[in-house]
């Protein structure tokens, strides 16, 4: 028997089933088969997740930036330095859905590499404020508040993105949430080695032993954002 093709709606694009460029299926990263309405309008909200993202984190890298100059604070200012490294992954989520890309498996799988070098860039950044404390017996140092907010904002933003990359397929949306769950994660830390500095003052350590754990982390989510295998 011959295979007959499914019958195309006409304006909305139908995926194939094995549509990688190396001819493989890609089953796991859970792409919906017709684009139809619901996923534009997942779509829609995981651009919007992203702006709000960035908006944060330009809000707080701004706040870092003018409170770590005034003070004359490493810490704070390289706090600061973090949050435009993870406002990357946020303009590029916009990027893929904006206009024609919203549709296009190209800019997704552009996206999807582009979001996994800015958790190549992200963990060295990490790992040298964590050497760099380390080394000079740095204590943990930021906005106690600011950290706070992040500790309880971040994971629920990075739940929603994942959430919208299971619907969408797209890794690189997850990608964007997973680097929220990491913000989420130095937040926990600096927070944890501010209460066991305050307990025990010779536990100052563990804020930066925390970040180094970190920066092997945004190394293999890197890799797996690469690969696509950060979706679902």
């Amino acid at each position: 028997m011959t295979a007959v093709s499914p019958a195309r709606e006409p304006g909305i694009p139908v995926l194939d089933a094995c549509s990688s460029p190396e001819g493989s299926c890609r089953a796991e990263l859970g792409m919906p088969a017709v684009r139809d309405a619901g996923w534009r309008r997942a779509a829609r909200q995981a651009r919007w997740l992203a702006w709000a993202s960035l908006g944060w984190m330009c809000t707080e890298g701004a706040i870092g930036l003018w409170q770590g100059l005034a003070a004359g604070s490493i810490a704070l200012t390289g706090w600061a330095l973090g949050s435009a490294v993870e406002g990357l992954a946020s303009v590029i989520v916009i990027w893929r859905f904006t206009g024609a890309r919203a549709v296009s498996q190209t800019a997704e799988r552009r996206a999807q590499r582009a979001v996994a070098v800015s958790f190549w860039l992200l963990a060295p950044y990490i790992a040298a404020a964590s050497v760099r404390d380390l080394a000079a017996g740095h204590h943990a140092g930021t906005t106690v508040i600011g950290t706070a907010v992040a500790l309880a904002v971040m994971p629920l933003l990075g739940r929603a993105k994942h959430t919208l990359a299971a619907r969408l397929g797209s890794a690189a949306t997850a990608g964007e949430g997973t680097q929220n769950y990491l913000c989420a994660a130095q937040a926990g830390a600096v927070l944890a080695g501010l209460a066991v500095t305050a307990a025990w003052p010779g536990g100052w350590w563990t804020d930066p032993v925390i970040g180094l754990g970190i920066a092997t982390v945004a190394v293999r989510e890197g890799i797996r954002s690469w690969r696509g295998d950060d979706c679902c």
